[in-house]
């Protein structure tokens, strides 16, 4: 069985004052998609760079998941200090990603050109970064999923398998 991160950064969720639908929605999005036997590694972090980036160290270095994707604090606004923290802990950043999903987002939503959505890998780990919104959470990850799993295993994590619900992935053939 493998563990997925799935890590939520909101200063009103981790204090209570409200309750956190975003990381569900990516736990909903991985149960109807990955059929690889998986558990789920969650984290709940306010929008503080060293709680993001210590959040991430872990799921990457200590608990070694192949995948690690994050809601919220990707925004404009001052304490939304996901994608610093993402680049922080990052060894390499793999800037399409975020491209992908701002250029699917806008057709739906034109303020989506503020988004500030990463991705990169941490030793065997991917991390991307989600927006907070749940809606948002499977456009996004829908528009990128295609190199996911390839991507996973150019790092050296798993073979996933996965459902028929989930988007075509590619893994290009040898010639």
């Amino acid at each position: 069985m493998i563990s997925l991160g799935i890590v939520t950064i909101s200063d009103r969720a981790s204090t209570g004052v409200y309750e956190d639908k975003s990381g569900p929605a990516i736990r909903d999005v991985y149960t109807r998609w990955i059929a690889t036997p998986w558990q789920e590694v969650y984290r709940l972090v306010p929008d503080e760079q060293p709680a993001i980036e210590a959040a991430l160290r872990e799921l990457a270095d200590g608990v070694r998941c192949p995948l690690i994707v994050t809601t919220g604090g990707t925004g404009p606004a001052p304490r939304d200090v996901t994608p610093e923290a993402t680049m922080a802990v990052c060894d390499r950043l793999l800037p399409g990603f975020g491209e992908q999903m701002r250029a699917v987002s806008v057709k739906t939503v034109p303020t989506a050109i503020l988004s500030r959505q990463v991705a990169g890998s941490r030793g065997a780990s991917l991390i991307i970064n989600l927006p907070g919104k749940p809606v948002a959470i499977e456009e996004c990850l829908r528009a990128v999923w295609p190199a996911v799993p390839y991507c996973v295993e150019l790092l050296g994590g798993p073979r996933l398998a996965f459902t028929d619900d989930a988007p075509r992935h590619h893994r290009p053939t040898s010639s």
